[in-house]
């Protein structure tokens, strides 16, 4: 895959940083956790997630939930790494790789670049 263009060193440092990236996340979970503060009979925290359609929540200890609430941001931090991994692959396809001719130019919308 090695190109004439330029860029092509750049966009390679970067993937490889991004990979980086992915190798040092911790434990992963998706949905949503929630403190609903103190209720009937001590504090209340609160899983949520979507399953086959449905919303499911479950109740957690302190513990549970902090444990969670990491969780929960490692795997926001992996589904934005995971974006711009996509972007620059794009990015690298379309401009190393031959095309057919095209009448017009395609716009970075159309490339999934924006």
């Amino acid at each position: 895959m090695k190109s004439s263009n330029p860029d092509l060193a750049v966009w390679e440092k970067e993937y490889a940083r991004l990979r980086e990236q992915l190798g040092q996340v911790g434990w992963i979970s998706e949905g949503y956790v929630q403190d609903r503060g103190p209720g009937a009979g001590g504090p209340c925290y609160q899983w949520t997630r979507k399953v086959r359609g449905k919303t499911v929540s479950v109740a957690l200890s302190r513990e549970q939930y902090e444990w969670l609430r990491e969780a929960i941001a490692h795997w926001r931090q992996v589904q934005t790494t995971l974006r711009q991994m996509q972007r620059l692959s794009r990015q690298v396809l379309f401009a190393s790789v031959r095309h057919p001719p095209r009448r017009k130019k395609l716009g970075k919308r159309t490339l999934g670049l924006i």
